[in-house]
């Protein structure tokens, strides 16, 4: 057998951990596999006869693509929230993600979305997988006492997220709140109301940290399509945007240490259309 044929092997035998490691990592199946492929991609090109613990390697390798990825949504999210951004060529796929959440638990992904690249990236290998914080920190560029530093950090947000159920009726104050003060373009009123960590979450990609939200938002509003409404968006606390009696636009919010941590806006009216919302 071909060395490569040989690492390949040894590679696919590997493929559902690292697939579940990205996962975690993303929160998003079709991102997951692109992850994969990449590390294979990496794998094939490096020397791996002096790997003793191949599956410990290509974990490290596919958290550093996760990492990679993670980073350059934020990079993206600088930019303020254009309502008419071009949608992406990914598409994701709303069924798999779906299970996947079923799988991990949808409150930890949400509150994983809160975290900081490398503070996820910490806390799914260390305590979702057991990785080394020896050699998670080679990866992150940290040393081991800052990178158990990150995933002490990470751990307390999900405990406390955990502990934490935001009143059925304080949501929709907070809800608004948020919506008030974009309105008048309110900088203060929306930290009040936004987590520190915020995630928005669009067809056209991801915007995260408040001040970043709250200037989006400022934005957004200004270029606002339709009458907003309170609404059930999926069963949770958010607006619907109407157009002669036509849901345009939806926003659905996540809510963690009772402000609101995740806002996901689908500005595509045909998917708004498709979404089940039910006005209050």
């Amino acid at each position: 057998m071909r060395d490569e044929d040989f690492l390949a092997e040894r590679f696919e035998a590997h493929r559902g951990q690292l697939r579940a490691v990205a996962q975690r990592m993303l929160g998003s199946v079709a991102e997951a596999e692109d992850a994969v492929q990449e590390a294979w991609v990496r794998t094939s090109r490096s020397d791996t006869s002096h790997v003793d613990n191949l599956g410990g390697w290509l974990t490290t390798v596919v958290g550093r693509v996760c990492l990679d990825m993670l980073r350059s949504r934020r990079s993206r999210a600088e930019q303020p929230l254009e309502p008419e951004a071009p949608v992406p060529a990914t598409v994701p796929d709303p069924e798999q993600d779906a299970l996947l959440a079923d799988s991990v638990g949808s409150a930890l992904l949400v509150v994983l979305d809160t975290l900081t690249p490398a503070e996820r990236l910490a806390f799914v290998l260390h305590d979702l997988f057991t990785v080394p914080y020896e050699e998670i920190a080679g990866v992150i560029g940290k040393s081991p006492a800052a990178t158990r530093q990150l995933a002490s950090r990470a751990r307390r947000r999900v405990r406390g997220a955990e502990a934490t159920e935001t009143d059925p009726t304080r949501r929709r104050e907070l809800v608004d709140a948020f919506l008030a003060a974009a309105r008048e373009g309110d900088f203060d009123g929306l930290l009040e109301v936004l987590d520190p960590d915020v995630v928005v979450r669009t067809e056209a990609g991801v915007t995260t940290g408040a001040l970043a939200v709250a200037k989006g938002a400022a934005t957004y509003s200004r270029h606002m399509v339709g009458v907003p409404v309170p609404a059930l968006v999926e069963g949770a606390t958010g607006i619907a945007l109407l157009a002669d009696g036509r849901v345009e636009r939806t926003l659905a919010f996540t809510f963690v240490h009772d402000r609101i941590a995740v806002i996901d806006i689908t500005t595509d009216p045909a998917r708004a259309a498709k979404t089940d919302v039910t006005l209050l």
